[in-house]
């Protein structure tokens, strides 16, 4: 079965930097993997910061754009959200999820939790302050 494992994440003063990465094992075959990186802070809704897929193609939100970068190492089937210039705005629990043949939904509800055939980590917090 699926299993995403995330690391990374903690506490840093804004202006800071930090990096997450995720591994995902288990994967059915598919043409179309995509994985990346949700976010959810209090009173908000869960919102996709950023995914790749296996064709290269990336989504960043308009959000974190110019501070943070998404990369991957398809060989070790992981990927690596590198995050700069951080603000407290930034500051939430960090899902890594991933979806196959398909590309990860932008909306996903309340909670990060959700998505037609997604699959989750089990979030890491980010906070800066």
């Amino acid at each position: 079965h699926v299993q995403l494992v995330e690391s990374g994440g903690g506490s840093v003063q804004p202006g800071g930097s930090l990096s997450l990465s995720c591994t995902v094992s288990g994967s059915p075959a598919y043409t179309l993997r995509t994985m990346g990186y949700y976010r959810k802070s209090p009173g908000n809704d869960c919102e996709l910061v950023s995914s790749v897929d296996n064709r290269d193609t990336v989504y960043i939100d308009e959000s974190v754009k110019g501070r943070f970068t998404i990369s991957q190492d398809s060989a070790k089937n992981t990927i690596y959200l590198q995050m700069k210039t951080l603000s407290p705005a930034d500051t939430a629990v960090y899902y890594c999820a991933t979806a196959f043949d398909r590309s990860l939904q932008q909306a996903v509800g309340k909670y990060c939790s959700g998505g037609y055939n997604h699959f989750w980590a089990q979030g890491t917090q980010v906070t800066v302050s």
